[in-house]
């Protein structure tokens, strides 16, 4: 079987070939939005079914589509709506402004992924809780400058420098707050038998 990742997420792709699957990249141009009255904890789950149907009239039979979407979600913010979302910042003083609200509290990571078999979607989700010290105004106009907060959900990405000094604890799996839940997904391809084939 042909596993297709729905994804150009450097972070996915390196998961996925961590854990011993042959993949290609296809991916769709879709919007990413949601209903406004749509529960928080279930907009990832709804974005990676849209990612995963959007390719369903270009896969075979034998083709298997993992699609996924990662949401930071903050209570009690200063975005307005609670809980909120913290999706992509539009530019370098959004995340800067993000950094700030994320720092010194907790937030909660979900990651939603579907899987496209046959015409079948299969969805299921996980969360991690993320305990973040206060960040220093030094230590956030550091990071928005050298590295590139803008594709990242929560304007920041676990392995890089802000997470190694801002990440305090976990509870929960810490790929997940990556971008894909490793163990879970694992244990979800192994009712495909494709790992067999893909496991080196």
């Amino acid at each position: 079987m042909k596993v297709i990742l729905a994804s150009q997420s450097p972070r996915r792709q390196e998961i996925l070939r961590k854990i011993g699957i042959e993949f290609v990249v296809k991916t769709k141009n879709i919007p990413e939005d949601y209903p406004a009255e749509m529960p928080v904890e279930y907009v990832p789950i709804y974005l990676a079914q849209k990612k995963a149907a959007a390719l369903s009239n270009e896969i075979s039979a034998e083709e298997l589509v993992i699609a996924a979407d990662t949401v930071v979600i903050l209570e009690n913010s200063v975005f307005g709506k609670d809980p909120t979302i913290l999706g992509k910042p539009q530019d370098l003083t959004e995340a800067k402004q993000m950094l700030r609200a994320l720092s010194g509290r907790s937030h909660t990571v979900i990651t939603g992924v579907c899987i496209n078999h046959q015409g079948h979607l299969h969805t299921f989700s996980e969360k991690t809780i993320v305990f973040f010290k206060e960040l220093t105004e030094q230590d956030i106009h550091y990071y928005v400058r050298k590295y590139k907060p803008l594709d990242k959900a929560g304007a920041y990405g676990a392995q890089e420098f802000i997470g190694m000094i801002g990440i305090e604890r976990i509870k929960g799996c810490f790929y997940n707050v990556m971008g894909l839940p490793a163990a879970k997904l694992y244990e979800e391809l192994k009712k495909y038998q494709l790992l067999e084939n893909c496991v080196q």
